[in-house]
């Protein structure tokens, strides 16, 4: 009985669930980057309501511009926002954990197997999965990030700039500049036309 009641009250400190929600985005996110959002909206939004689409948004926008992955970088965004420098430093950890862990015991048990037919074939399947995962969280996105005229027009530039060959860093670093500037300019007339 006491020992239950210790375990939950560890259990709900904020740097063990920040740690074991993030362990198991973890053991489950194949396919990394874009495929892994639907496990983060999931677990951060859905069950925990930690963050909201908007701010899930935020969090992959600036994980392009940063080093680093969108998990790892929402881990530590979120660790912080939730449990200080601490929490960012357990959340990380718990992202990290386990892509240690199976990739040391994939190549230990099945180092010398990858080229097999089974392996490959097995390979086909989960790449066809992630595919799907990865249009589900464009789309995700795409509907959560499209606000207003000004968003389309964009979006439309920087495809047609990546197209033609644009490197994607300039279409970021592009795009935020024009957005701030644009802000900028209409923030000023609206200003003015209240006036």
């Amino acid at each position: 009985m006491e020992s239950k009641l210790v375990f939950g009250r560890i259990s709900e400190h904020i740097h063990v669930q920040l740690f074991l929600s993030f362990l198991k985005v973890g053991f489950f996110m194949f396919g990394g980057g874009y495929a892994m959002i639907p496990l983060l909206e999931r677990e951060l939004i859905e069950k925990k309501k930690w963050i909201d689409k908007g701010e899930l948004l935020e969090i992959i926008s600036f994980s392009q511009m940063t080093p680093g992955t969108i998990a790892i970088n929402a881990a530590t965004h979120i660790g912080n926002t939730k449990g200080k420098a601490l929490g960012g430093v357990v959340a990380s950890l718990g992202i990290i954990v386990p892509s240690l862990l199976i990739i040391t015991i994939l190549y230990y048990v099945a180092g010398n197997h990858f080229e097999s037919d089974i392996v490959q074939k097995a390979f086909t399947g989960i790449r066809a999965c992630l595919v799907v995962m990865i249009c589900r969280s464009v789309y995700t996105l795409f509907r959560s990030g499209m606000r207003g005229s000004i968003s389309y027009v964009f979006f439309l530039l920087a495809l047609l700039a990546l197209f033609c060959g644009a490197h994607p860093i300039l279409v970021i670093v592009t795009g935020g500049i024009s957005g701030f500037v644009i802000w900028k300019w209409f923030g000023h007339r609206t200003k003015k036309a209240s006036i």
